[in-house]
């Protein structure tokens, strides 16, 4: 899909505050609002906004902990790789995840209570897992930045 302009300025403003109204939004792209509900709907139904999210407080939710962990499979097959993905997909505890090259084949981003939490998860995810090699964990120590927002050039 090609984006012009005012496609462009409107996911800026979507990302940066997602809950503008439409007259908000036409205001900053110079379109009326029912224009600019008409881009919204036609930029959802073709996949470049592909969800409306709120950053909610990790500490706010009793989840203050979140860990990052790479995790390294036996082997290197199609099979192996989907259902590891879908497995990842299942599992709430699992904010991001990534499917990466050099050292590690996943990086997943964790979110848990506390220390007995994480523990009981590698438990139950990674070693009930046959096709785990093996897996690394680093703890967060401060979350500095949480955003969704991508670069977009206007």
């Amino acid at each position: 899909m090609d984006l012009d302009r005012i496609d462009r300025k409107l996911l800026i403003a979507v990302q940066r505050n997602n809950r503008l109204t439409t007259e908000e939004l036409g205001e900053l792209a110079g379109l009326s609002a029912t224009a600019c509900q008409r881009r919204l709907k036609r930029l959802r139904d073709e996949g470049v906004i592909e969800a409306d999210v709120a950053i909610v407080s990790p500490a706010a939710v009793g989840r203050p902990m979140m860990m990052l962990t790479f995790i390294g499979l036996e082997r290197d097959r199609a099979d192996i790789i989907d259902r590891f993905k879908q497995a990842i997909r299942r599992t709430p505890e699992i904010m991001s995840a990534y499917y990466v090259t050099g050292e590690a084949d996943f990086v997943l981003a964790i979110s848990v209570r506390d220390m007995v939490e994480y523990e009981a998860f590698t438990r139950r995810f990674f070693y009930e897992h046959p096709d785990i090699k093996g897996f690394k964990t680093m703890v967060v120590m401060d979350r500095i930045k949480a955003t969704l927002a991508l670069p977009i050039d206007e």
